[in-house]
């Protein structure tokens, strides 16, 4: 795939005289910045394990598998909602990704295989199939990254000629629902650290409008390591917790 042409800039001085419209739903932006950034973390922890030490290797390949875990969910949920939306009103609109979708799936169950051939290494073998883990991983990435993109551009415009932005945050809340609770907690792990400030503070406030406040503050424990001092008091002024809690919130302790 031509990388310069998928970052070229799609604006002209002709559209940019154009008035600016408001922006559409984006059903791919959040958890794709989660995703991205899920990937990228686990991609330098497997890259900096030692396979020669059973501990550092077995919690990096767990990691793995639950990158994999999560990407074969997300997989399942893009086909189920998001594909199927399209080819409801776009005959063949998200075959592209589809057939990405197909090799992605055949990626994973061979990394899944690259990983238990390194669990079950002997030392003297263990540094080579770790080098050769690392670089397909890289690879996987890599093709996501490019992937995501396709998603977020050709796939977004066939919702957005398609769909109403209600007719999409109908279709997203459906997806939402069909999730399990350790997804999730999984999602907001990743996604609340991942995007912007303003989005960051929507997410975390319609948790506490929809969640026992016990469960919230389970949330906000689980996220708030992963913030940088600047981002959790924004946030905490946002939603209303304490900057310096007098106890640990839960999954701090």
């Amino acid at each position: 795939m031509n990388t310069a042409t998928l970052l070229a800039p799609v604006s002209t001085p002709a559209a940019a005289a154009k008035p600016a419209t408001a922006p559409r739903f984006d059903m791919y932006g959040p958890i794709h910045k989660a995703l991205r950034s899920f990937m990228c973390d686990t991609l330098v922890r497997v890259g900096r394990m030692d396979p020669t030490d059973a501990p550092d290797r077995d919690e990096a390949l767990a990691q793995l598998d639950t990158l994999l875990t999560f990407c074969e969910g997300h997989l399942a949920h893009e086909n189920d909602f998001v594909h199927a939306a399209i080819e409801a009103r776009q005959s063949g609109g998200a075959e592209r990704t589809a057939h990405d979708h197909v090799e992605h799936v055949a990626s994973i169950q061979a990394l899944r295989a690259e990983a238990r051939a390194l669990r079950d290494a002997a030392p003297h073998g263990a540094a080579l199939l770790a080098h050769r883990l690392y670089h397909h991983l890289a690879l996987f990435v890599a093709e996501n990254f490019q992937h995501m993109h396709v998603e977020e551009t050709v796939n977004n415009a066939a919702l957005w000629a398609l769909y109403t932005d209600a007719e999409l945050v109908e279709i997203h809340d459906r997806l939402v629902a069909s999730l399990h609770p350790a997804e999730h907690l999984l999602v907001a792990r990743w996604m609340v650290p991942a995007v912007a400030p303003q989005m960051r503070e929507i997410l975390m406030g319609q948790a506490k409008t929809q969640m026992p406040p016990e469960a919230f503050l389970g949330v906000v424990g689980l996220v708030r390591p992963h913030l940088d001092a600047r981002g959790w008091e924004r946030l905490a002024g946002a939603i209303g917790v304490p900057v310096q809690p007098l106890f640990p919130f839960p999954n701090q302790a």
